[in-house]
């Protein structure tokens, strides 16, 4: 049987916290989806552009957006009377901007973090801010292989949404599906926003390995390996390892890893070819999560006790100075381990090396018996 559109036709009010390429596509998405939308962003500049252009000149400069979008830097405009409030701010400014939304933000609405990044302090996800600050129960987040520009271009897409209130799930899969943006659900929040986190550490490493001419299959054993090492860490989180066998794990790893459209992608390149690290965020003029997110993972693995091998390579690459050409010796350097080690545990390989480095001669087998004992099973003949 098919399955059935769970649109409903009701007008919602949405307000979008960001003025990035992200909310933008979204806020559009909404409002042809007939929601009235309101959209926040400081830059005044950009707000007269998109209320009289219906265009986001800086971030996505050839996407025509919903002309019933309005754009404003009025925070308590924007909020008054929204149902669902889609949060689209870098991982920096992430509180400070909840923080000052807080006044006008009530307990009945629903609060959705599209923000793929980790806070300093404490180590928290986005959505965990939002509990901090606000204490309501209709908090998800969006994850997924979801680059703006290509949604832009109305590319068919798929993403996640992900909260423990059925409420919140539902309402967001409402607003924002449409015949090109497709909306999963999942309850695995920790795990959906994890993946969506940690993968651009990965794409900064997939697009060095592209820049120093990797090949194919080298691109196919950092992807894999790279998966393993964030179903590890976020398992060891709480997260559920499932989880990343979906568009949040691995459907995200792929666009972002694959991507020249990945921000954290082109950092890595440009780093492949030679630039310095402050060169390559320069040159990209937008934020690359990874490169913040690579530096606090890797503090708490070492904290939690959780292999990283290429997680830790890339860490020195970025701050110690080491040359990009390093990851390699990382990644074909480490233990040979266990593929999936939710069906084989990494302990048990490393049991099975340690019980045969302690094996007499590992066992050897002993010839001249051998020969004898085949000797005497055919009565002599053969002596």
């Amino acid at each position: 049987m098919a399955e059935q559109q769970t649109n409903v036709p009701v007008t919602t009010n949405v307000a979008v916290l960001g003025g990035g390429s992200f909310g933008t596509a979204l806020a559009s998405i909404a409002a042809d989806n007939g929601a009235r939308v309101r959209q926040w962003m400081r830059d005044e500049t950009l707000v007269t552009q998109i209320n009289q252009e219906h265009r986001n000149g800086r971030y996505l400069p050839h996407y025509a957006m919903n002309p019933a979008v309005e754009a404003s830097t009025d925070l308590q405009g924007v909020l008054a009377d929204a149902e669902l409030v889609l949060i689209a701010i870098p991982s920096k400014a992430f509180r400070s901007v909840v923080q000052a939304a807080k006044a006008w933000l009530r307990p009945e609405q629903i609060l959705v973090s599209t923000t793929k990044g980790i806070e300093q302090e404490g180590f928290l996800l986005m959505s965990q801010v939002l509990e901090q600050e606000t204490g309501f129960s209709h908090i998800g987040v969006i994850a997924g292989p979801n680059l703006a520009s290509e949604i832009a271009d109305k590319q068919l897409t798929a993403t996640v949404i992900a909260s423990a209130d059925p409420l919140t799930r539902t309402r967001v899969q409402q607003v924002l599906g449409c015949r090109y943006f497709r909306v999963y659900a999942s309850d695995d929040r920790h795990g959906v926003e994890l993946g969506g986190a940690l993968k651009n550490i990965y794409a900064i490493a997939a697009g060095m390995a592209a820049a120093l001419g990797m090949g194919e299959n080298t691109r196919s054993m950092l992807m894999t390996r790279a998966l393993a090492e964030m179903s590890r860490f976020a398992v060891a989180q709480g997260a559920n390892p499932m989880t990343f066998l979906g568009l949040a794990g691995v459907g995200d790893l792929i666009v972002t890893c694959s991507s020249n459209l990945s921000r954290n992608y082109r950092v890595g390149y440009a780093m492949g070819e030679g630039r310095t690290l402050e060169e390559a965020v320069d040159a990209l003029g937008q934020v690359a999560e990874g490169v913040n997110t690579v530096k606090l993972v890797c503090a708490k693995a070492s904290e939690m006790g959780v292999y990283m091998p290429l997680a830790e390579g890339l860490n020195h690459v970025l701050f110690d100075g080491v040359p990009a050409q390093e990851m390699a010796r990382t990644l074909m350097m480490g233990e040979q381990s266990s593929d999936v080690e939710f069906i084989l545990p990494r302990e048990a390989v490393q049991q099975a090396h340690r019980d045969q480095a302690q094996a007499p001669h590992n066992q050897a087998p002993d010839n001249h018996a051998s020969k004898s004992q085949v000797s005497k099973d055919n009565g002599g003949r053969n002596a």
